[in-house]
């Protein structure tokens, strides 16, 4: 019954939805491109797929370590990525070209759900993270599909939206073959909420098993030639509404006695770019957009308004701030600067990798601050001593290397869970 209401609630706000998809690409026509898959309308798969859904362009990331394994393991077997951002599937273009197939995922009415399934035919479905979809995975399991949550996490403040919804929740962790959380923290909510203990393993996250390729650091080194070799440069990486006055502040007192530092300021949406631009403009600060290709060696602050090129806009600098957490956001991924071997600043809200994030504070390798005045404090104290940066960074770098593993013990479970799908 909850999940009828569910699906009769869906189905009423769908018209809406699509209207709002529709006013959305007046502005931006590439929301508009492949509509129709939110609808289940893809192109048929002439076989069985691996189908990997990773909502946006963190997931899809997270997910790439995955795929790469699963192409090599399992050769003959389509992969099929799908995101629910433009952004994620661009990204996902982006780091596999032609190699796996690509397409929006479904959005979750009961029709939407069952035309997708009828054309892709999957063999397994593995959602990355915490994406419970209760007609997504209740269709899937009913066709005798095997569906894995990997890399899972559940924050406590999600856990409590979840008891609020138990009904709907408890059955969609039952119809789960296996949840694979990253930390017994996260196994432990999962099974509050009822999935069975059998399905429920702590394998670790796969985002520790992020490795910087040689391309990579020979296009970091690059750019940090043209930025400046010598001058301190930070990174604030995935930036919120209400965090770029902060550090747009910190930089201002930073200038103050390193009048050559850079800010490399990346928003997390695309939408943001101009705003965060004028922003920068407002605080008096010289600017330089990566989108245009501008100089930045004159600039104080260089806008990283590019798609897809934060990890190697980390590798050219020496600090990295992750944004989020100066907001009641959350936080992201702090995992790609620490495998840079980058010491990692963060605000206080980190409850969406809270197990990674005290990894890195039981290492020595994370700075946590407050406000503008307390960041400006730890990367005078940082950029000011290159070795003690250094040496944090090292720390970080050592974390990654410690925890890697992952990555084999997911992608074992998920062949193992290949040989229970049927097409």
């Amino acid at each position: 019954m909850p999940r009828a209401l569910y699906s009769l609630l869906v189905r009423l706000l769908l018209p809406c939805i699509l209207l709002r998809l529709w006013w959305q690409g007046l502005g931006k026509r590439e929301l508009l491109r492949d509509w129709q898959h939110r609808l289940g309308l893809v192109p048929r798969s002439p076989q069985p797929v691996i189908w990997v859904h990773a909502v946006s362009v963190g997931e899809t990331i997270a997910a790439a370590p995955l795929v790469e394994a699963l192409l090599a393991r399992h050769p003959e077997q389509p992969i099929l990525l799908t995101a629910m951002t433009a952004t994620g599937r661009e990204r996902a273009r982006a780091l596999f070209g032609q190699r796996v197939r690509y397409a929006y995922s479904p959005w979750d009415s009961p029709g939407s759900v069952r035309r997708f399934l009828d054309r892709v035919r999957p063999r397994a479905l593995v959602i990355m993270e915490t994406e419970l979809w209760p007609n997504m995975i209740a269709q899937s399991r009913a066709r005798g599909v095997p569906v894995a949550l990997v890399n899972a996490r559940l924050s406590e403040r999600s856990a409590r939206g979840y008891r609020k919804v138990a009904a709907l929740v408890r059955p969609l962790l039952q119809d789960l073959a296996w949840i694979a959380a990253q930390a017994p923290e996260d196994a432990h909510r999962f099974l509050a909420l009822g999935a069975p203990e059998d399905r429920v393993a702590v394998t670790g996250t796969v985002k520790y098993d992020i490795a910087v390729q040689p391309a990579l650091r020979e296009a970091a080194a690059a750019l940090r030639a043209q930025l400046g070799e010598q001058r301190p440069v930070w990174v604030a990486g995935s930036t919120h509404p209400g965090e770029s006055e902060l550090l747009l502040a910190a930089q201002q007192r930073l200038l103050a006695s390193h009048p050559d530092a850079l800010l490399i300021l990346v928003p997390r949406h695309p939408e943001r770019f101009d705003q965060v631009a004028a922003l920068v403009e407002g605080a008096g600060l010289r600017l330089a957009r990566r989108s245009r290709g501008e100089d930045a060696q004159t600039a104080e602050v260089y806008l990283g308004d590019s798609m897809g090129e934060l990890m190697q806009l980390y590798g050219a600098s020496d600090a990295a701030f992750i944004g989020g957490s100066l907001i009641d956001r959350g936080g992201h991924n702090p995992l790609e600067p620490a495998a840079w071997g980058l010491p990692v600043i963060s605000g206080p809200h980190v409850f969406n990798f809270e197990a990674v994030y005290a990894a890195l504070s039981a290492g020595g390798a994370l700075s946590v601050v407050t406000d503008a005045e307390s960041l400006a404090q730890v990367l005078l104290r940082l950029l000011g001593n290159p070795q003690e940066a250094r040496e944090q960074g090292a720390r970080a770098l050592a974390v990654v290397e410690a925890n890697r593993g992952a990555l084999d013990r997911v992608v074992a479970g998920v062949s193992g869970l290949l040989n229970q799908g049927s097409p």
